[in-house]
């Protein structure tokens, strides 16, 4: 069992920063697969960005690439999403998911169900 707390969220204006941390605990954090994903008031669930269990590989929706970082620290068993140049469109509750056995490809990494824990989420609200 794995247990993930996000943290960081909060309002921000458009263009500006924020950093959101995943605090893992419980299984051994790095032989984790690590994804952030963000779901919008009335949408689905949207994958955001993953970083693989080393934290050697990334990958971005096309929507933040460029804009956000994903990072990990397998000594603090803590995953990071740095947001930057904000937009409002990017105003969603983001949570962050461990998958222990999921293979490097875009349809298992962008895919929730993959995941087999999941965080509280936190809300990030943009403003215009």
């Amino acid at each position: 069992q794995v247990q993930l707390v996000e943290s960081g969220g909060g309002l921000v204006q458009a263009g500006g920063s924020l950093r959101l941390s995943c605090a893992a605990s419980g299984r051994t954090f790095s032989g984790y697969t690590m994804g952030w994903f963000r779901q919008a008031p009335g949408k689905e669930r949207e994958f955001v960005t993953a970083i693989s269990w080393g934290g050697g590989s990334t990958y971005y929706a096309d929507s933040v690439k460029g804009r956000f970082t994903i990072s990990r620290d397998n000594a603090k068993n803590t995953a990071y999403l740095q947001m930057n140049s904000l937009k409002p469109e990017d105003t969603a509750v983001y949570y962050c998911a461990a998958g222990r056995t999921l293979s490097w490809a875009k349809a298992v990494l962008t895919t929730s169900g993959r995941y087999d824990y999941w965080g509280q989420g936190t809300q990030v609200t943009v403003s215009s």
